[in-house]
């Protein structure tokens, strides 16, 4: 049987396989030649107190003993099999089709954007400054928003069902074995096209269908059942459908709308990226040691109430990039990436507050359940207004957003389209503006440094999670009004990130199958 052991290292010992196999014979009273296999199980950073630290649990085979198996998934053929509706080729769609697959249902994916590959050129163009195709961006296309910003894995939502499998589940496909055992995982955005692509394959190997260029335009609903989509002129049925579209698919909340499917308003959250240099992270981070070099590019996670409402770092890309993500030529909209060795000079996160229902009061009269996506979008075409080119993006010098003043000129950042000085604190609403100059403050009493002019705020982070929760019930996870309907992941409201959306997917196939056996 396996043997499981943790050690505190320092981080030059943590790096060095040689050392740790010999202090783990030493702790089992066995030579080195008797392992067989030594492979880690988990391994964290501890930054606490100035002394830097790696805990690494590790698991031993020793010679006698079996190895562990591979890790395998059992796709069988399911082209015979009653078909499934999937609204969405992001995590969400996807996973749900490969858990249908599992179970026994054919998966017929209708995605809006392009595969992978040639959704690589179109935000190629967009990071040129070209014209942005509203259906093939950073949000729409194969694999989702997070397939080219970032990849992280990290989910504080392990209840909605197995992590361990959905990370299996990527490694299985093409990812590293180090998603498995690093606290806060990361396939990296140059990485994950290709694991896209093999989940792909799979599906249709398996007999299923994925659909590109397929805008759905409506929902049938017979008798107050979900029978299929419409997808243009042609009308394709199943035994459910799933709505995985993410959350910037606005047209498909107006659809939905229009068509009488209840829809709810939610809270969500709208602000800045904040961009320092990579080396002063580390710096504040790692307390400046000498064991700097032996540790990936640091990352923090902030959080703090500020007038009665949350502030927090949001998606924090180490070593990585800030990128357009705008679906439209009238907005400007960023997030951030980080490349899979986060070797970029620079730091940014995003940096939000909340966005509450008082907020959009003054829009629910004309746009109702919809108000937030409104108000959202507003804020992206103000941040617009401020840039004087295609896709270049409003910045400021982060000490003089928190003093109120102008910032003649901006240090170099890595926005690829580039950035032009702009006053945000005095275009954005009061709200939002205040909230974020006080917590940048007190976020510098905690990582000193943090408020600098060699750091950089840049508008507008607005895509955080969707203004809208599609509803549905908490034990079928069904729409309450439609049969048939399963709103999943981010776009309906029940997740935020890959691994989240991609565990809901997953969910809403059992209770696919639950329902419909």
């Amino acid at each position: 049987m396996a043997q499981k052991i943790t050690l505190t290292l320092t981080p030059k010992q943590a790096t060095d396989s040689g050392f740790y196999t010999g202090a783990t014979a030493k702790l089992l009273g066995v030579k080195q030649s008797d392992i067989a296999l030594l492979r880690i199980v988990k391994r964290s950073v501890d930054a606490r107190r100035g002394a830097l630290k790696v805990n690494l649990t590790l698991e031993a085979f020793l010679d006698f003993e079996p190895m562990p198996d591979p890790i395998h998934f059992e796709y069988p053929q399911v082209g015979h099999c009653d078909p499934v509706i999937i609204i969405g080729a992001g995590p969400a769609g996807l996973f749900a089709a490969l858990r249908l697959i599992e179970l026994g249902r054919r998966p017929i994916i209708f995605e809006r954007g392009k595969d992978v590959a040639a959704r690589g050129k179109d935000i190629a163009q967009i990071q040129r400054g070209g014209v942005i195709d509203p259906d093939s961006n950073y949000a729409f296309g194969e694999g989702g928003a997070g397939t080219f910003s970032d990849g992280k894995l990290f989910t504080r939502s392990k209840k909605r069902g197995d992590y361990n499998r959905a990370l299996q589940r990527l490694v299985y496909h093409g990812a590293t074995e180090e998603i498995l055992y690093e606290a806060h995982p990361h396939i990296g955005s140059d990485r994950l096209p290709r694991i896209i692509a093999d989940i792909r394959r799979q599906i249709v190997e398996c007999g299923g269908e994925i659909h590109f260029g397929a805008r759905v335009t409506g929902i049938i609903i017979k008798k107050g059942r979900a029978v299929g989509v419409e997808v243009g002129e042609q009308r394709v049925e199943g035994s459910a459908v799933v709505i995985a579209t993410g959350h910037s698919a606005r047209d498909i909340y107006t659809m939905l709308d229009s068509s009488g499917v209840r829809l709810e308003a939610k809270p969500f959250a709208m602000g800045v990226r904040i961009e320092h240099p990579q080396w002063l992270i580390n710096k504040i981070q790692y307390h400046n040691s000498e064991q700097m070099e032996y540790l990936p590019a640091a990352s923090y996670s902030l959080v703090e109430q500020v007038a009665g409402r949350g502030v927090y770092s949001f998606c924090m890309c180490p070593g990585g990039f800030i990128v357009p993500a705008m679906t439209d030529e009238t907005e400007s909209v960023v997030n951030g990436m980080s490349p899979s060795h986060r070797g970029s000079p620079f730091a940014n996160s995003g940096f939000v507050t909340e966005i509450r229902a008082e907020d959009f009061a003054h829009l629910t009269e004309q746009y109702g359940q919809l108000a937030g996506l409104e108000f959202q979008r507003q804020f992206e075409v103000m941040a617009r207004a401020e840039a004087d080119g295609r896709q270049t993006a409003p910045a400021q010098r982060v000490a003089d957003f928190v003093a109120g003043r102008n910032s003649a000129t901006l240090p170099s950042c890595s926005y690829v389209p580039g950035v032009v000085p702009s006053r945000l604190d005095r275009w954005m609403p009061d709200f939002i503006a205040d909230r974020l100059r006080e917590a940048i403050r007190i976020f510098d009493r905690r990582m000193k440094g943090y408020l600098t002019n060699e750091a950089l705020v840049v508008g507008v982070e607005s895509r955080t999670s969707t203004p809208v929760r599609i509803p549905r019930d908490k034990q079928t996870l069904c729409h309450p009004d439609v049969e048939a309907l399963y709103p999943a992941g981010e776009g309906a409201g029940y997740a935020g990130g890959i691994i989240s959306a991609a565990l809901d997917g997953e969910r809403i196939a059992e209770a696919i199958v639950l329902t419909n056996n």
